[in-house]
């Protein structure tokens, strides 16, 4: 067998490089990531929603349950009848009380009387001075258990009126843990509310991370009735968590905003003190590919191959959004990977 020329394999193998490049594919249409010049930058923290003002509502006797009137999810009035109690004993006992008074009051009207006639008496000089004393001390003592009686009266009636549980004001009930039937202890929560007027959002804030009261902040509700709140005041609180070395950050939500559900988490973006040029991102949203729950783009790397890169975006503003976490300040996105041939896109 004859070997092959040099100049054959040169030509051979410069036939194929020219045939590799033909079959070569384009380098996609692309642009580079810049950040927004500036001296702040974008961080995103998770925040859970909370109400400002919830109550566990209570006996303050005991009882069995008779009528639960609201249901978890229910809006209810202030003063609203809410729970009712078994009161017969209580009742009972008030009426007994209010009898007794009514005995203390006869009690005092005859003493009363008995000492106007003594005081006659003495001062007719059939009686002696320490007569009048004693009838003196009999009616001090019944005005006393006239009193008495009174206080513990009234006493009874306000405890009969402790078996109806009302609303303290206008709120929601978040949660209804008791049944009908069941017994009421004093201090064993019956019902939960919360005002839904009054919601805050709080965050776990990195500790001595420099925050600027007038930077901006912007809230987020997550899931599927995603939309922006609008924070009425921030507060952040002066101790640190002593095991996770953070400090919470009270953002106060308007009363305007379309009503949230306490518990639900929420993704708050802040402004931080930061280097020039590190301001946040944005990028078109032809760019964003959206497979389930995954959001991401295609970035070229240095032998300009397209590599799916996760990203976290902020609300879309028209046709552009804000990229939180994922891009950094050069990189080379794809443009439109819709017009990625499927071999391509790794």
């Amino acid at each position: 067998m004859k070997p092959i020329p040099r100049s054959r394999l040169i030509a051979t193998a410069l036939a194929l490089t020219l045939l590799g490049s033909a079959h070569a594919a384009p380098v996609p249409e692309s642009f580079v990531v810049q950040a927004a010049a500036g001296s702040r930058a974008v961080r995103s923290f998770d925040g859970v929603v909370e109400a400002v003002r919830q109550t566990a509502l209570a006996a303050q006797v005991s009882g069995a349950v008779l009528g639960l009137d609201a249901r978890p999810g229910q809006s209810v009035k202030a003063g609203q009848v809410l729970v009712r109690l078994d009161a017969r004993a209580a009742e009972q006992g008030a009426a007994a009380s209010l009898a007794q008074a009514q005995a203390e009051r006869a009690g005092l009207a005859l003493a009363q009387s008995d000492l106007e006639r003594q005081r006659q008496l003495r001062a007719q000089g059939f009686i002696s001075a320490a007569a009048l004393e004693r009838a003196e001390t009999e009616f001090r003592a019944a005005e006393a258990r006239h009193k008495a009686g009174v206080a513990q009266a009234d006493a009874a009636r306000t405890g009969a009126g402790l078996s109806v549980l009302r609303a303290p004001y206008d709120a929601v009930v978040a949660e209804v843990p008791a049944m009908p039937g069941d017994m009421a202890l004093p201090g064993r929560p019956l019902m939960q509310l919360y005002d839904p007027r009054a919601l805050r959002v709080s965050v776990a804030m990195p500790q001595g991370l420099a925050l600027d009261p007038a930077a901006a902040v912007r809230v987020e509700l997550t899931g599927a009735d995603a939309r922006e709140l609008t924070v009425e005041k921030r507060e952040l609180l002066p101790v640190t968590d002593p095991a996770t070395q953070t400090q919470t950050l009270r953002l106060q939500l308007a009363a305007s905003n379309a009503p949230v559900v306490p518990g639900r988490f929420v993704r708050v973006w802040l402004d931080l003190p930061g280097a020039q040029g590190s301001g946040p991102v944005t990028i078109p949203l032809r760019a964003v590919l959206r497979r389930g729950e995954l959001t991401s783009v295609y970035v070229l790397d240095a032998q300009q191959r397209p590599l799916l890169r996760p990203v976290r975006l902020a609300t879309p503003r028209g046709d552009s959004v804000e990229v939180i976490s994922g891009l950094r300040d050069g990189e080379r996105v794809v443009a439109d990977p819709r017009a990625l041939p499927m071999r391509e896109a790794q």
